[in-house]
């Protein structure tokens, strides 16, 4: 009689335990799915952001360029610009991500800090620009706008690329996302 009872309860017990074993690795599943979700969608939202804000500093600075708009009448872009970059570079640093995501958290911290110093090579430019009376002072504003605008939309293209890189991060085990990104450590 109590081999009756002790069979079906043993074989309870392995089944729950089984079941508790499923339910656990499906949990942890779901926890990096949710995390890589999470990152993917903040990335996405802030990459949307900072393109929307450079797009506006960069057609400013196309119309410097041009000369269809004085030097002096940009300074408040570049300031705003460069208080976005800054604010972006800290939002991204404290977001979160699974195994793997550093690597791009690090790529976009280093193209908004490129951003950054291409806006101030503008308003370096601009400064120049405005007050400039000499013709070769004029020429060195002129280059120091036209360089920090490419490396604006350089860092712009890096960023949205970086951006694309995330949105194909899967949600690998640990160990394969730590060789994922070692693999990656040289930047493009």
């Amino acid at each position: 009689m109590e081999l009756a009872i002790l069979l079906p309860l043993a074989a309870f017990v392995a089944l729950a335990a089984g079941f508790a074993i499923v339910l656990r690795r499906a949990g942890r599943i779901v926890a990096r799915t949710r995390e890589l979700e999470g990152f993917r969608h903040g990335v996405r939202d802030l990459a949307t952001r900072i393109d929307t804000s450079l797009e506006g500093a960069t057609d400013r600075i196309d119309a410097v360029r041009r000369h269809q708009v004085g030097a002096d009448t940009i300074g408040e872009t570049l300031q705003a610009a460069s208080d976005a970059v800054e604010r972006y570079a800290d939002e991204i640093r404290r977001l979160g991500g699974p195994p793997g995501a550093e690597a791009i958290r690090e790529d976009i911290v280093f193209e908004l800090e490129r951003a950054g110093r291409a806006l101030a090579m503008v308003d370096h430019g601009a400064t120049i620009l405005a007050a400039a009376r000499r013709r070769g002072r004029e020429i060195e504003a002129q280059t120091a706008i036209k360089r920090g605008y490419l490396n604006l939309l350089h860092a712009r293209e890096a960023i949205a690329r970086h951006a694309a890189r995330a949105e194909a991060l899967t949600a690998r085990q640990p160990s394969e996302a730590a060789a994922a990104a070692a693999a990656h450590e040289t930047r493009p």
